[in-house]
């Protein structure tokens, strides 16, 4: 197989793309979502996202696999934190930056990282695109190589015992799907007390008069996509961070992705006060993006939480991320689910030390994670 790698994605037929991901419909990996992320500027050098995607091909010029890699130059944007370690490397006197990360840029969503076509040998391509992806960081001066929210499976295959890389773990809260017939039998596993807190929630948005309405993107206005992106950088403001993905990036994933894309806006009096900007796969909601224009007691859980769970039991999805972090989300369904990540540093000394660091903080995330089930709103046996 040969190798090449590809800083423009739309240089690859997106067919001979997507076929990569076989029956995986995970929409951060496909070519219409990572394509826009570099046709709009949101994976760039402002922004510290150089696409350098690792590609193999047969000798008829099929694509055979393919990892989405980019060089940073800063760690915005990858929701798995080496803000400590990029300091200590340069406190001790060297250039943590550029790396290489492999990964679906600002996504912090968990999928294969090793793509490989239907026909090909699996094993062959992963093995060859993680050596091919190692060798390209040390031979292009890269501080580190990171492999971002990789499923579990592939982390075993990327960092066994004595690999390469090391691995690391961290938690998020997901949804689960049992089977509920509605949002009330739902609410019926719940103990006494979380269940009336629930209710009253979206009580009080009720009777703020503020009505939900849920859009696939091929639905939504080119108005709506405006009052949304307004929402969406109104939350960058507040926080002092970067509104990172441009109005016409929402506009062109709405379009070619449909109803992989969904919109929900919250409306007062016929205007629109807030949104939330989600993807699906076949079996999974992804939350993304809030924004709103006036605070209204409670509106974040129901148009960020509760009308993406109502969405997953009446569309039969089986799984709703809503994103990184969260403590708050616990009490309200969401349980606690182990993330990875896979990491190589090029200095050996540190490789051993963050090593020997991330030993300790696995035990701690397993930790932590037991803690949280202890505080599950369900009742018992439930």
């Amino acid at each position: 197989m040969q190798t090449r790698f590809i800083d423009r994605l739309e240089d690859i037929p997106a067919e001979q793309w997507n076929r990569l991901r076989g029956a995986d419909s995970n929409p951060f990996l496909s070519h219409e979502f990572l394509a826009a992320l570099e046709r709009h500027g949101c994976a760039s050098a402002k922004w510290g996202w150089m696409p350098e995607h690792l590609t193999l091909w047969d000798q008829g010029g099929r694509l055979l696999g393919a990892t989405p890699l980019y060089r940073k130059y800063n760690s915005y944007g990858e929701l798995v934190f080496d803000w400590a370690w990029a300091d200590a490397w340069q406190r001790a006197g060297g250039r943590y930056y550029p790396k290489l990360v492999a990964a679906a840029p600002y996504s912090p969503v968990t999928g294969p990282r090793l793509l490989s076509a239907p026909e090909a040998d699996r094993t062959a391509v992963r093995r060859q695109l993680s050596e091919e992806a190692l060798e390209y960081a040390r031979s292009s001066g890269a501080s580190s190589l990171h492999w971002l929210f990789p499923e579990a499976e592939e982390t075993a295959f990327l960092a066994p015992a004595e690999g390469p890389f090391l691995a690391r773990n961290d938690c998020q809260f997901h949804w689960r799907n049992r089977d509920y017939r509605d949002f009330q039998d739902f609410l019926d596993r719940f103990t006494a007390r979380r269940r009336k807190q629930v209710k009253r929630e979206r009580r009080r948005v009720q009777e703020a008069g503020v009505e939900i309405e849920a859009l696939p993107g091929a639905a939504v206005s080119d108005e709506q996509w405006r009052t949304f992106y307004r929402f969406y950088e109104s939350t960058f403001d507040k926080r002092g961070g970067h509104a990172t993905l441009t109005l016409d990036f929402f506009r062109d994933i709405g379009q070619r992705l449909g109803d992989r894309v969904l919109l929900i806006l919250a409306r007062q009096q016929g205007r629109e006060v807030a949104g939330a900007f989600c993807m699906r796969s076949d079996d999974t909601l992804y939350g993304r993006h809030w924004g709103c224009d006036a605070d209204f007691h409670s509106l974040h859980f129901e148009a960020c939480y509760y009308q993406g769970i109502d969405y997953c039991i009446r569309h039969g999805l089986q799984r709703f991320e809503p994103g990184a972090q969260g403590e708050h989300k616990v009490w309200r369904g969401f349980e606690p689910v182990m993330t990875w990540s896979a990491h190589w540093l090029s200095d050996p000394g540190f490789h051993r030390l963050i090593g020997r660091h991330l030993e300790q903080e696995r035990a701690a995330v397993a930790d932590y994670i037991e803690t949280i089930r202890e505080h599950l709103p369900f009742r018992r046996g439930d």
